[in-house]
């Protein structure tokens, strides 16, 4: 099953250390939340949509 993350923008893999990682710098409590697997209600989701310039181009 997919979580939020995995279709989060933000959500970068780490080539050096070979694991995924949030791109964006949090705070303590969201980083406790993101390091849970609670990212659901993440305030800084964006949809990973790589299709959305062609669209717009269009």
């Amino acid at each position: 099953m997919q979580s939020r993350c995995d279709m989060c923008a933000n959500y970068e893999y780490d080539e050096e250390e070979e694991y995924y990682t949030c791109g964006v710098n949090l705070d303590e409590d969201e980083m406790y939340r993101f390091l849970s697997g609670n990212c659901g209600d993440c305030p800084y989701f964006s949809q990973d949509d790589e299709y959305r310039v062609v669209r717009h181009q269009m």
